[in-house]
């Protein structure tokens, strides 16, 4: 097996140790899911023709989505495509109307990456390219570059706002001709979604329309296009953790976000959409509750509704939009940690801290004390085959049978998905709906998420 840079071996174990996912060497560590891999690859291909995607991925805490989320960033970066990621959280959604949809926006820009700068912050060496590109072509057909531009941008005045956006794409180039360092930057603010006021952009830049909680979808397909035409494949927006919109207090609050998935849907599955695609990270509560997951929205429960032939026949429909991610077998844990003590031996098969009965008696142990979940929800197996491997490795005459049976590890479970309690919630509500309708002269109850209940 090839030797693995010290780098990415640190970065690897530091990672799995937090359990999170690590954001390089994921090729190292990578077991299963086969058939899933192979459906998104279809994805991305599709979208590299000019079509769109939208997936929602669903699996339990510690089941492995924000790896499998990050394995797809990693394979759609390689397909040479642009990729914007975020973790939603109670200050990045959707939809709001107090700045969290452009929280998210903000968050997207700062993480979008491209193959020669995985690591986000590419959002300049995008625009330099495409301005790069038309320069060349400029030359080459002896135009006139400013005219070359605009012809190359007219495309993007179909979308909303793509008149503005388009003219903040030559206000780069003037600024890039005159050396005006104040212009590039608020090209950026404006490319970032920073303006908060249209006043401040039109002033800077002469626009009327920026990224507001409003229009960030819109901005998000106009980002789409544009990477298409700097000589990209297309464009991934992945969003992980998006089972905060389901803990939203607010039923107003989450029924506009979920209108907002179910635009983004139809947009993508009817072909509205070009060369851009959707990974959505949720748990199975965020999709199946009746009461406040998706499946409270009747829009949304229609179109995720299972295959009931898929059903009938026991197999897994792998064109479905909610892509269930299957559990890791017992086997194939087995192999994830022989990678794993193959990251700490930086590949080197002499330099591996345990014996393949180790890994045995170590699966053994998990299966005993914790059941199927070990390979169900394998983080916390992962955090402590990591924490078992970091002992042996800094005390070389530690037995490791003394410490297998020692190891304690917690099982998954994520009591913050409790809100409300089944018995209260009917009362709750008409309280606070009549503290609204007494108290409050603003059409969104957002801020309800401050009350204590």
């Amino acid at each position: 097996m090839a030797s693995i840079r010290p780098r990415e071996r640190s970065a690897i174990i530091q990672s799995l140790r937090a359990g999170v996912t690590p954001r390089t060497g994921l090729e190292y560590i990578q077991v299963g899911r086969v058939n899933e891999v192979k459906a998104l690859i279809e994805d991305l291909d599709n979208i590299s023709d000019g079509g769109s995607a939208f997936r929602i991925v669903i699996g339990d805490f510690g089941a492995g989505k924000s790896f499998f989320l990050q394995l797809i960033r990693y394979i759609a970066l390689e397909k040479g495509m642009v990729v914007i990621n975020a973790d939603l959280s109670p200050d990045r959604r959707l939809f709001a109307s107090n700045g969290q949809a452009r929280n998210l926006y903000k968050e997207l820009a700062r993480n979008l990456s491209t193959r020669a700068h995985p690591e986000g912050n590419a959002l300049i060496s995008v625009i330099e390219k495409f301005l790069t590109e038309q320069r060349r072509i400029a030359e080459e057909k002896g135009l006139d570059v400013d005219r070359v531009i605009k012809d190359k941008l007219n495309s993007l005045s179909e979308l909303v706002d793509g008149y503005d956006f388009a003219q903040v794409v030559a206000s780069y180039w003037k600024a890039f001709n005159e050396d005006d360092e104040d212009l590039k930057n608020a090209v950026v603010r404006y490319f970032r979604g920073e303006y908060t006021s249209r006043a401040d952009a039109r002033k800077d830049l002469g626009v009327r329309a920026i990224v507001e909680d409003h229009n960030v979808y819109d901005h998000i397909k106009l980002l789409a296009r544009f990477v298409t035409q700097a000589g990209y494949k297309g464009l991934l927006v992945n969003l992980d953790e998006v089972v905060n919109l389901y803990k939203l207090p607010s039923q107003r609050a989450r029924s506009s976000n979920y209108e907002q998935v179910l635009r983004i849907l139809n947009d993508c599955l009817q072909g509205s959409a070009e060369h851009l695609g959707f990974i959505l990270g949720g748990t199975p509560e965020f999709l199946m509750d009746q009461r406040k997951g998706l499946y409270s929205y009747e829009a949304l429960h229609s179109r995720l509704a299972e295959n009931t032939f898929a059903q009938i026949a026991n197999v897994v429909d792998y064109h479905s939009p909610i892509l269930m991610l299957q559990n890791l077998s017992p086997e194939e844990v087995y192999v994830l940690l022989c990678n794993i003590r193959n990251v700490f031996a930086s590949g080197n098969k002499d330099k591996y801290l345990l014996p393949d009965e180790a890994l045995s008696a170590f699966l053994e142990h998990c299966s005993k004390n914790i059941g199927d979940a070990y390979f169900r929800t394998p983080r916390n197996t992962i955090k402590a085959f990591v924490d078992l491997l970091s002992v042996v490795e800094q005390n070389p005459e530690v037995n490791w049978q003394s410490l297998i049976g020692n190891i304690s590890i917690a099982s998954e479970t994520d009591s913050s998905l409790v809100t409300i309690t089944d018995a209260d919630e009917d009362d709750t509500e008409d309280t606070v709906k009549s503290s609204v309708s007494e108290n409050s002269s603003s059409d969104d109850d957002d801020d309800l998420t401050s009350f204590t209940l």
